[in-house]
């Protein structure tokens, strides 16, 4: 029942994602567009640094008609291709003269729409078309399904996102009037967690901000969700406070989150440690409020959020402008850091502080159940690292493991994806972050996988590598040798009388646990039943039928406290080398 829930919260939690993927893969492509028309309304309207009465002409017709149909035809194309993007397009033109407002929000209906319907049209009569007439089926199937839909667009979808845009704008101006901005990150900073972060920024607070921006100039919905600020204090709080390789991963990880604008980075710091969701919130929500106390806002949507970015499309009419971009900023960043340091020193009994060693359990976990711990992998071609936009971690993932495929003189290529645009291929290895692989593996069934936590300084780059050369299997740690770790595993003679496994630990116990769950998922997958269970090294209770594992630290402990039991002395519990050695045994056994 259980497994069930989590099931279906996963498989929610996938489809929310995919909608956000969709929403915002409409936006970021075209980015460079927006951007271009903020800069051109900085520059030249009455109000700008320059004002130029000719060139600000551009700036209403690029609004009302370039950026929703460039977001229309993406749309479309995300869908149905090339045929998908025209339509899509089309389409769009009927949302766009049907209203006084810009058509972004209308676009993303009308864009995804015209895709969707081509796409159909083409499942039900491609194979009906006569040889010869293929061209101009489609020509004027494109035509006239893109007519149709502009005409539907003018006379009710335009319309009807007009009335829901007001309401929205209503909302917001009510929110803000009403000093309420703050509380939006309640909400936004765990969904970007989750990687909604896309969805929420280019998929509902560009549009929005768009809408003010054409009224007011600025707009504060862009630096909502783009503030660096609470990411920061949490990489700084594990910099100053963190342990192992989360807190010297943790520089880096500020460079690349605060000056390149990668805010996934820090994701992992979150998820490790759920508390720190305290922390971002209330980050958020303060520099939200700083941001609303001091009229902060952008001119255009700063992507990525890099403060560079930001400044970029920070207003410089006033000094104020941008001391109250940096303020919201620095804010932030200060009460996050603030929360988070609390939480790292207060947690003294923490179990998994191993940011390295936590990731290393994870993956090795995943690939146990799946039965791929110690297989190599075959026929593979070439590698891809998916995230949800394609841009951001997915770039600066691919490059680090390039560089390594690249050392070892491998011949696979290794590119970058949105997770959009994967394509079902057996001979791919795609890598993705963990939060990401259900919706990767919905589009690519038959690739091989391997999911990552940590992008910055994953341990399963070293792990792929070995593997492609044929030097490691896959469920092998790169840094931990296995062969210290073989020599004592007991013999089947040996293990007959055995009816229990005791994985026994000290204070930390996270990789006891992961270790049970790799232990069991080996025993299953072999049809056998052994209990499994934990025990810290103080409260160990063994006897003669017991095979007690213990780290190479805890062993003469062990032994002291269950003479009569079978020891096994390993270097990692997560060594699953040994594992599938006692589960051939036990098996051999039996």
């Amino acid at each position: 029942m259980e497994q069930t829930q989590k099931a279906a919260k996963s498989s929610v939690k996938a489809k929310v994602q995919k909608l956000g993927s969709t929403l915002s893969s409409m936006v970021m492509p075209n980015i460079g567009a927006l951007i271009a028309w903020g800069v051109l309304t900085a520059l030249f309207i009455p109000d700008g640094y320059l004002p130029n009465e000719a060139f600000a002409t551009m700036v209403g017709p690029m609004l009302t008609y370039l950026i929703p149909i460039l977001i229309g035809y993406t749309g479309g194309k995300v869908i149905a291709g090339d045929r998908g993007a025209v339509v899509g397009a089309i389409a769009t033109m009927g949302v766009i003269v049907g209203t006084d407002i810009p058509m972004l929000l209308g676009a993303m209906i009308m864009g995804p729409l015209g895709g969707w319907v081509i796409k159909k049209f083409d499942e039900i009569f491609q194979d009906k078309v006569r040889a010869g007439f293929e061209m101009l089926v489609n020509n004027f199937s494109s035509g006239l399904i893109g007519f149709a839909l502009a005409l539907l667009g003018f006379v009710a979808i335009g319309p009807v996102v007009n009335t829901l845009t007001e309401a929205m704008a209503a909302g917001v101006e009510v929110i803000v009037n009403a000093h309420l901005i703050p509380l939006a990150n309640i909400f936004i900073e765990p969904a970007k967690i989750l990687f909604l972060n896309n969805a929420i920024n280019h998929g509902i607070l560009t549009p929005l901000g768009t809408e003010q921006v054409s009224e007011f100039g600025k707009s504060i919905l862009y630096l909502l969700e783009a503030n660096p600020g609470p990411g920061l204090g949490v990489l700084l709080a594990f910099t100053f406070f963190g342990k192992g390789a989360a807190k010297s991963s943790a520089p880096g990880a500020i460079i690349i989150h605060f000056i390149g604008g990668i805010h996934e980075i820090y994701f992992p710091y979150v998820m490790m440690k759920p508390l720190m969701f305290l922390a971002v919130i209330a980050g958020g929500v303060s520099g939200s409020f700083t941001f609303q106390l001091l009229g902060a806002g952008l001119r255009a949507p700063a992507s990525p959020g890099s403060i560079i970015a930001i400044l970029a499309m920070t207003p410089f009419n006033s000094v104020m402008s941008v001391v109250s971009v940096l303020a919201g900023i620095a804010v932030g960043a200060g009460v996050s850091f603030i929360v988070a340091a609390a939480i790292l020193k207060a947690d003294a009994k923490e179990t998994v502080d191993n940011f390295e060693e936590k990731v290393q359990q994870t993956q090795a976990a995943k690939l146990s159940a799946k039965g791929l711990a110690a297989q190599p992998m075959t026929g593979i071609n070439r590698i891809i690292f998916a995230c949800d936009a394609g841009m951001g971690s997915s770039a600066m993932g691919a490059s680090i493991l390039r560089k390594k495929v690249k050392e070892a003189g491998l011949p696979q290529n290794v590119s970058n994806s949105a997770i959009n645009n994967l394509t079902d291929d057996a001979n791919t290895l795609i890598v993705t972050q963990e939060e990401l692989q259900e919706r990767a593996k919905q589009k690519a069934p038959n690739a091989t996988f391997v999911a990552v936590e940590n992008f910055l300084n994953s341990p399963r780059y070293d792990e792929i590598v070995a593997t492609l050369s044929g030097t490691k299997t896959a469920g092998e740690s790169a840094k931990t040798s296995e062969a210290g770790n073989q020599a004592d595993v007991p013999s089947a003679n040996d293990l007959k009388q055995v009816n229990e496994i005791i994985l026994a630990h000290d204070d930390r116990k996270g990789s006891a646990t992961m270790a049970q769950k790799v232990f069991q998922d080996l025993l299953a997958k072999e049809a056998l039943t052994m209990p499994i269970r934990k025990s810290h090294i103080n409260d160990l209770h063994a006897n003669a039928s017991s095979l007690v594992i213990t780290k190479e630290a805890l062993t003469p402990q062990a032994q002291t406290s269950a003479p009569e039991a079978i020891h096994l002395s390993v270097n990692n519990l997560m060594g699953t080398t040994n594992y599938q050695r006692i589960v051939a045994s036990i098996k051999a056994a039996n």
